[in-house]
């Protein structure tokens, strides 16, 4: 038999007439060839300048991330879930999964081994990869990587649904939607009033700084409407994020707010506008209207040429927003009409921004599994390359997946050396704090939050603006 190499060469027939050294030789130097490519490429991959600290677990009593896995997502998250889907569920179409999610919720109650996610998917390879580690050693809910356990949660919830399998009656059912729309009909009111101070800023001016600052600033503290946290039920159609951006201020840990303005106005002066502008888009609801808000003024106001929306594959998280989310926003507010003048307004700039291309969106699965993001796809991180000039990475989950869910110190270790140093483009991430992990932060801030607040790296009142440099 002959093998042909990559070169088009037949190794098998070179060797049959020669010497067993030279044979033995040239299969030697092909070997060593081959490694030296593997090398090479992994070589390739860029991660965090400073040496990885340990992963946080869910093992811990006392903490958010145990608290999260041994209560929360079983007893307030999924138990809201079946709430919101009783009628359904009492119907013989999903009866099965109803059972299932019964029997997902009885292992997060008694922290059981996990195991592979099973069902249908294209995702499911990727799945395999990314908790083989996991698997192999029989790592619990609480014992697991928190990250790893916490998105796997989610996909789980999916194979409850049969979500991927056209033969299924469930076929693409989303579990979340409800809370997800009654999240949007509660954000009427803030949005309005926010948009209302947007239409009060001159879309083209000699000075652009604060319109992108209160842009910046309303992306960042719209992330504090997390419905995974605070159901829509609990807030109602009432403005009550004016007075969370007025009082906002004094609480952010690191601010790189004035530095990444005076870069991006500096790269946008000219006939041409250099910012392609990426978002990485975390909730639906109120925290993507400021999100479709922040878009909205790049563009604008000549700031960016174009907004990428980097949108979840699936329902996630409750509340993460897919292109359907988007697209669903952009329609309901066209539809207010004279009762909500400035959110009508924003959705007919919008819904053109989508038709002539200065809007895209993007989904992708990678946005909704647990890799750190210094593993990013080569296909994605080559798209950023190419194609952003800033990225804003918005929310707690994707922070955490820009530290790798590592305890990274607070103060000593700087956002630059630990995600600006391995990005493939310059990136900002606006962050209210719901988890304890994060880097980066000024040290009398931190002892102040401390002082002030016992909940302070859990309870979304405390963010960062953290702004780093392509690596």
């Amino acid at each position: 038999r002959t093998t042909t190499s990559s070169q088009g060469h037949s190794l098998a027939c070179c060797c049959m007439v020669s010497h067993p050294l030279t044979q033995l030789f040239s299969v030697s130097r092909f070997s060593l060839f081959v490694a030296v490519i593997v090398l090479q490429s992994h070589a390739m991959k860029v991660h965090p300048k400073l040496p990885m600290p340990e992963a946080l677990t869910s093992s811990t009593p006392g903490t958010w991330a145990h608290d999260t896995m041994s209560r929360r997502v079983e007893k307030d998250i999924l138990q809201r879930l079946e709430e919101e889907n009783a009628a359904e569920f009492k119907t013989p179409e999903f009866s099965s999964s109803k059972m299932k999610l019964s029997d997902l919720r009885e292992e997060l109650r008694t922290s059981s081994i996990i195991r592979h996610v099973e069902g249908s998917g294209e995702d499911l390879e990727d799945w395999r990869r990314a908790m083989a580690d996991v698997v192999s050693k029989q790592e619990t809910y609480l014992t697991a990587p928190w990250l790893a356990a916490e998105f796997y949660v989610y996909r789980r919830v999916l194979e409850c649904f049969d979500y991927f399998n056209p033969a299924s009656s469930t076929f693409r059912f989303d579990p979340f939607v409800k809370q997800k729309r009654s999240g949007l009909q509660t954000s009427v009111a803030s949005s309005e009033a926010l948009l209302k101070k947007f239409s009060k800023l001159p879309s083209q001016s000699t000075d652009q700084a604060p319109g992108l600052r209160l842009a910046i600033l309303s992306a960042l503290w719209g992330n504090k409407m997390d419905l995974s946290i605070w159901p829509a039920d609990d807030v109602g159609d009432v403005d009550v994020f004016s007075e969370i951006l007025e009082g906002a201020s004094g609480n952010l840990l690191w601010d790189d707010t004035e530095r990444l303005i005076g870069d991006m106005l500096e790269r946008g002066r000219g006939e041409k506008c250099a910012n392609r502008v990426h978002i990485v888009v975390d909730n639906a609801g109120f925290e993507l209207v400021t999100d479709l808000a922040l878009a909205d003024f790049l563009v604008s106001s000549g700031v960016a040429s174009s907004v990428t929306f980097q949108l979840k594959k699936h329902p996630t998280f409750v509340s993460d927003a897919m292109e359907s989310d988007l697209l669903e926003t952009v329609e309901y507010f066209g539809d207010l009409g004279s009762s909500n003048p400035y959110c009508a307004s924003a959705a007919s700039r919008w819904k053109e921004y989508l038709k002539n291309g200065q809007w895209i969106c993007s989904e992708d699965f990678y946005w909704v599994q647990p890799h750190p993001m210094w593993d990013m796809p080569s296909s994605l991180s080559s798209k950023f390359s190419q194609t952003c000039d800033v990225c804003f990475v918005k929310g707690d989950a994707n922070y955490r997946r820009l530290l790798g869910d590592l305890k990274w110190d607070y103060v000593l270790d700087s956002f630059q050396d630990v995600v600006g140093s391995y990005f493939p483009c310059d990136v900002v991430a606006l962050r209210t704090l719901k988890a304890e992990v994060g880097c980066g932060m000024v040290e009398g801030s931190v002892e102040a939050a401390k002082a002030k607040d016992p909940t302070w790296q859990v309870d979304g009142k405390w963010g960062v603006v953290h702004y780093g440099k392509k690596g």
